[in-house]
């Protein structure tokens, strides 16, 4: 005899609890409870959208409600402290114990394999430099710029309102201003949660120009000059591209565009907005930097730099030869890692397109000492980058200052729920709903991002006396050591190459650089042939 089919058992439970149901009165109650259930698989039995439903009445959706529960199982349950990307528990941790202000120590030893390749190490010093300064600031923009800038050794990267809710941009910008660091706009322009506690600003203008854009998209000097001009904004960062999505353009559906993203961004509300791949104020190295140049201007002489995922190497050296032949340059280089990004992309580029960190931080660095420009431009350093020893690493490959995102979310209290392309974040960080926002409150907040980024600059001071040095700068490349195999590590400048100062220019033909080199075009950022 064939086996009843599993999607009749339902319906037939349901017909025998009525039955019962005339004759049992605890089968009447029983009958009140089930039958919402038998609704529902009533439904899923009759409907053609869904195969598992349609087969599996009702019980099938218990595999929905475990794939919604599987990343929270995940980081929660199955996960080691090690392990959970893109950041381990241990990394969540030490941010949420900083930013509460909360004991960040850590018993009983390092819980990574030593002799393996995850584990890279500072060389300290037989004598520690106690008395190195409690903190340190840069100046950028002091050659070229009427108004330079003394940043911190730790800012906000790059986030928009529109990814992050109203109250998070507010509390980003309450830390800022409490710990007298930067704070990075996005390429969403400056809304009026960025102006709400007078945090300093790093202004993103990305291919889009938003809040300084014309109508038909292309870029508005006059809107640029009027908001640039606020004291609050104390830098401009070009976008050319970011470490989560590089070389891709982003479309805002009229839906998301409200009537406060639009009077931030300077568009139509309830109109679909686009932000080009490319930038259509200029499509050469030379062009670029004379844009640069012309923001400079705009803004009243403030640091103007550009950002960047390093891709193909020989348009990272056609802005070289640019610079050599104007005698123009960005006042700084943001390096984006392809590890960055905080909000949705697409999944193969995420992937698959873009330099990690380490990589493109090495190629600008040696880009700019082989062109003798190092002392001209500064570099930036983003991606995971989450506390001191991240720091110094960085500062190891020549990085003047860092940036990081999603550690500054944490410190809002964000749970990696990866569910900031959704607009459903648990924590009110990612979302525009008001009611997921209500749980965040700025008053508590601003003063926990304050406390991480403080708390991290500690650290890194920490490191920079046990390293037996005065400044971050002095770390090198052959401070940082890192692992070959189980059984040898070497200095990182015996990894990877590290050109000395005019390498470029006396003989290039010698440098592991020279193919890309030659492709490079100071008026084209298309491959010499």
């Amino acid at each position: 005899m064939e086996r009843l089919p599993f999607r009749y058992i339902i319906p037939g439970l349901l017909l025998l609890l009525c039955a019962a149901a005339w004759l049992w009165e605890p089968a009447r109650w029983a009958l009140v409870a089930f039958v919402p259930l038998a609704a529902i698989a009533l439904w899923d039995f009759f409907q053609h959208d869904h195969t598992l439903r349609r087969n599996y009445p009702l019980v099938a959706r218990i595999r929905w409600l475990m794939e919604d529960l599987r990343p929270f199982a995940q980081a929660y349950v199955v996960e080691s402290d090690l392990e959970g990307r893109p950041f381990s528990h241990q990394a969540r941790a030490l941010v949420y114990a900083r930013a509460k202000g909360d004991l960040d120590s850590h018993p009983m030893g390092t819980e990574y394999d030593v002799y393996s390749d995850e584990y890279e190490w500072l060389s300290h010093s037989i004598a520690p430099k106690a008395d190195a300064p409690e903190f340190w600031r840069l100046t950028v923009g002091e050659e070229t710029c009427a108004k330079p800038y003394s940043t911190a050794m730790l800012n906000i990267s790059a986030m928009s309102f529109g990814s992050l809710s109203a109250k998070a941009i507010e509390a980003l910008n309450a830390g800022a201003a409490m710990g007298d660091f930067a704070h990075n706009t996005g390429e969403g322009s400056i809304s009026k949660y960025h102006r709400s506690h007078g945090g300093d600003l790093i202004w993103e203008l990305g291919s889009g120009y938003f809040g300084a854009r014309k109508s038909d998209g292309n870029f508005d000097p006059e809107q640029f000059r009027e908001r640039a001009a606020a004291d609050q904004v104390k830098m401009i960062e070009l976008k050319l591209s970011q470490g989560a999505k590089p070389g891709h353009g982003g479309v805002l559906p009229a839906a998301k565009v409200t009537p406060e993203i639009a009077e931030a961004r300077g568009v139509p509300a309830g109109v679909t907005v686009t932000s080009p791949a490319a930038h259509p104020a200029f499509s050469t190295p030379i062009e670029m930097l004379e844009f640069v140049a012309k923001l400079r201007e705009l803004s009243g002489g403030k640091p103007v730099g550009i950002k960047l995922c390093v891709g193909q190497p020989h348009e990272l050296f056609a802005m070289g030869k640019a610079m050599l032949e104007t005698g123009l340059h960005p006042d700084f280089i943001t390096v984006d890692g392809a590890e960055g990004g905080t909000g949705a992309a697409p999944l193969e580029l995420s992937n698959s397109v873009g330099m990690p960190l380490r990589e493109g931080q090495i190629m600008v660095r040696n880009m700019l000492v082989g062109l003798n420009l190092r002392s001209k431009v500064k570099i930036a350093a983003s991606g995971k980058i989450h506390s001191g020893a991240q720091m110094a690493k960085a500062f190891a490959l020549g990085a003047d200052w860092c940036n990081a995102a999603r550690p500054f979310m944490f410190a809002l209290g964000c749970v990696q729920s990866m569910n900031c392309h959704k607009g459903t974040c648990p924590t009110g960080v990612a979302t525009q709903e008001a009611w997921r926002q209500r749980g965040l409150v700025v008053e508590d907040k601003g003063p926990r991002v304050a406390r991480f980024q403080k708390q991290t600059l500690h650290s890194l001071r920490e490191i920079v006396v046990a390293m037996g040095l005065s400044s971050p700068w002095e770390i090198t490349p052959q401070d940082m050591r890192e692992r070959l195999n189980g059984a040898r590590s070497d200095a990182i400048d015996r990894i990877y190459t590290f050109l000395e100062p005019g390498e470029l220019l006396e003989d290039p033909d010698s440098t592991a650089y020279a193919r890309h080199w030659h492709a490079a075009r100071a008026d084209s950022f298309r491959r010499a042939q």
